[in-house]
């Protein structure tokens, strides 16, 4: 009786530890291209504006 309950024991252990350490191998790919959607000349092109200065993320004023 008590061989039983621990082998159950260890099974459900076991089965525990096999989907931890599976679900630790998954793998994410990063998207392609450019996160922020257009590049800043693209956007001035397509809004009219005379600079790209407003959609380049590295020349925006910090307050």
């Amino acid at each position: 009786m008590r061989t039983e309950r621990l082998s159950g024991l260890f099974t459900l252990l076991y089965c525990l530890w096999l989907a931890v350490a599976l679900s630790a191998c998954t793998y994410k790919a990063a998207p392609r291209g450019n996160p922020h959607g257009l590049p800043p000349g693209q956007a001035k092109k397509i809004t009219g504006s005379k600079s790209a200065k407003p959609y380049a993320p590295g020349q925006q004023k910090k307050y």
